[in-house]
């Protein structure tokens, strides 16, 4: 098996013969909870693409061990860019949704309020609620052995995900109607890629219409209908697939 990831709160100064100190909630889970042991191999990374490559050097307490580092490498930030805007689904099929996206690869998640989501993020639970997308997205980076991790951003209305379109180099909704098929959608080789996912109920006709004319027309995935909470994993993969990110 590779060696178990762990966020560090920073890489700065990590060098192949350095000692990098992890601490608090992850030093916790390193010592107490994966009860590594000196000389056992372990990653550490930012998060934000650098990961240092060592050995457990050391262990103080319940939450402090020492990583002799042998090599720091330094991903560089993936092309295409992959951005799933993701309708809020029903109880916790969002984490689910952001779990299964961040182990395909997806390099930005956007939580929609669209018209017909059942679920609404209001006040404290939707503070709470956008807090648990990111702690899912970290921890499912950690376990999928990423050294970037996606970023989670705050919800967004229609008017927000039309203006963020206009920057998309190829943009999407995801729709059983779409005429095209997402498997063969001219792709770019490089710049950034936006694909809609709307809630249980559908995008509806004004949803629909708004971002056609930002600049994503609707394309379906597949011959059957997927759930919001798996659309979005499917169609990352398959846009992978036809990318150089997967070759």
């Amino acid at each position: 098996m590779t060696a178990p990831v762990f966020l560090a709160e920073s890489l700065a100064g990590a060098a192949a013969g350095s000692v990098v100190t992890l601490t608090g909630p992850e030093g916790r889970h390193a010592v107490s909870v994966r009860r590594l042991r000196v000389g056992e191999e372990v990653t550490l990374t930012d998060g934000a693409g650098v990961g240092a490559y060592g050995t457990v050097a050391a262990l103080e307490g319940k939450d402090r061990l020492d990583v002799s580092v042998t090599e720091v490498r330094t991903e560089p930030v993936p092309r295409p860019r992959i951005t799933i805007v993701q309708a809020l689904p029903k109880g916790d099929r969002g984490e689910l949704a952001v779990e299964t996206m961040t182990e395909t690869g997806v390099d930005a998640i956007v939580p929609w309020a669209a018209s017909r989501c059942v679920t609404q993020w209001r006040g404290d639970r939707g503070v709470k609620a956008l807090g648990k997308w990111r702690a899912t997205a970290r921890e499912a980076g950690k376990q999928s052995r990423r050294l970037r991790f996606p970023s989670v951003s705050d919800l967004m209305t229609t008017r927000q995900v039309a203006e963020l379109l206009t920057g998309a180099d190829f943009a999407a909704v995801l729709h059983e109607e779409g005429s095209t098929p997402l498997a063969t959608a001219s792709l770019p080789h490089t710049g950034d890629i936006i694909l809609i996912v709307g809630p249980e109920g559908g995008v509806s006709p004004d949803e629909l219409a708004t971002f056609a004319e930002a600049g994503a027309k609707p394309h379906r995935l597949g011959p059957t209908v997927l759930r919001t909470s798996t659309a979005g994993t499917a169609a990352t993969a398959l846009l992978l697939s036809r990318t150089n990110r997967w070759n």
